[in-house]
């Protein structure tokens, strides 16, 4: 949810490490584990929010090379409006909705609309959906305001993870 999903990256590393893909989740750093965060201070009033193809407005809140295991973003969505199904490859997402009124739908791993696996629900303010690694995802607003909500993806978002 920085610049690997369009413009208004917040990423610390600067425009060029964002859009190159310097120091991706899959930097390893002693002993084998992951870079440990760098300490930082992202101020809201940088941050831009932009419209992303999915279907939604995003604000990247927390998307940096410089702490690989998580990414932020302010997600909204316009009433009447459902966003394009897609899943991410080797990252986990939770939505935690702030406001508004949503249904939710979650189709498991092998992509089929009838499984067994297909969840569909209604969401308001004050409930987390967690989405695990290639559970296809999308969400509408069914309410008369914009929805609005949080995505945290573990390890961080990264437009290679993005699949239609």
């Amino acid at each position: 949810m920085n610049s690997d999903r369009g413009v208004g990256s917040s990423s610390i590393g600067g425009p060029d490490a964002a859009e190159t893909g310097e120091g991706e989740s899959g930097a390893i750093g002693e002993a084998g584990r992951p870079p440990e965060p760098v300490p930082m201070i992202l101020r809201g009033q940088a941050m831009q929010e932009y419209w992303y193809e999915e279907g939604c407005f995003i604000t990247e809140w927390l998307n940096s090379p410089d702490d690989p295991a998580l990414s932020i973003a302010r997600a909204r969505v316009m009433p009447g409006v459902t966003t394009r199904l897609h899943r991410l490859v080797g990252v986990s997402e939770r939505y935690v909705i702030l406001e508004g009124q949503g249904r939710v739908e979650l189709v498991g791993p092998d992509g089929e609309l009838t499984s067994a696996d297909h969840y569909v629900s209604d969401v308001e303010p004050g409930d987390v959906v967690v989405i695990p690694p290639l559970v296809s995802q999308r969400v509408s607003n069914i309410g008369e305001t914009d929805l609005i909500f949080l995505a945290l993806c573990t390890p961080r978002f990264t437009r290679a993870a993005y699949q239609d």
